[in-house]
């Protein structure tokens, strides 16, 4: 059992950061993962990774995501409350992804710092300070710039929600 949630989070992970669904297609003994819905001849679990936990799902009835963009463009509309979800959603990822991003700034400290001991330099060596101002400064520009999109989106939440009229957004 444990082996198998290993492989169905290893299996949503290697599909990227953003699929937080994929399809377990079934036919006779043979399993294929899928980011689309299955095809009719096999039979469908739906698998969604979300806040850190993996729920598995007999799905079989075939469902249609709608793309909340293509709506949009479509000239349909969307709700006020899936708009807020939808950049909830977005802020969520991006303070997960800032997250991320401080681990990596760590290991590539450490790993800086394993290279600085094994050449037998000093701390006070040049060529590790202007190695560790590289690495401090790429990730506080990647940092920066997802603060500065997060702002933004809640500033556009804000003026959603400010916003009585629910039925008539974006209805122009």
């Amino acid at each position: 059992m444990a082996k198998r949630l290993l492989f169905m989070l290893f299996v949503l992970s290697s599909f990227g950061a953003h699929a937080n669904t994929i399809y377990k297609c079934m036919k006779d003994d043979k399993v294929v993962f899928s980011q689309t819905v299955c095809p009719q001849e096999f039979r469908q679990h739906k698998i969604e990774y979300q806040l850190g936990i993996t729920t598995e799902v007999d799905s079989d009835k075939r469902e249609l995501k709608e793309d909340p963009l293509k709506a949009l463009l479509n000239k349909q509309t969307i709700s006020k409350e899936k708009l807020l979800q939808l950049l909830d959603a977005e802020i969520y990822r991006l303070k997960q992804e800032n997250s991320y991003f401080e681990i990596l700034r760590a290991s590539e400290i450490q790993k800086l710092d394993r290279k600085r001991y094994w050449q037998t330099k000093p701390k006070d060596d040049p060529s590790y300070g202007i190695e560790l101002q590289e690495i401090t400064n790429r990730f506080n520009e990647l940092t920066k710039n997802n603060i500065n999109v997060i702002r933004v989106l809640n500033q556009h939440k804000m003026k959603i929600s400010a916003e009585t009229p629910p039925d008539e957004y974006m209805s122009n």
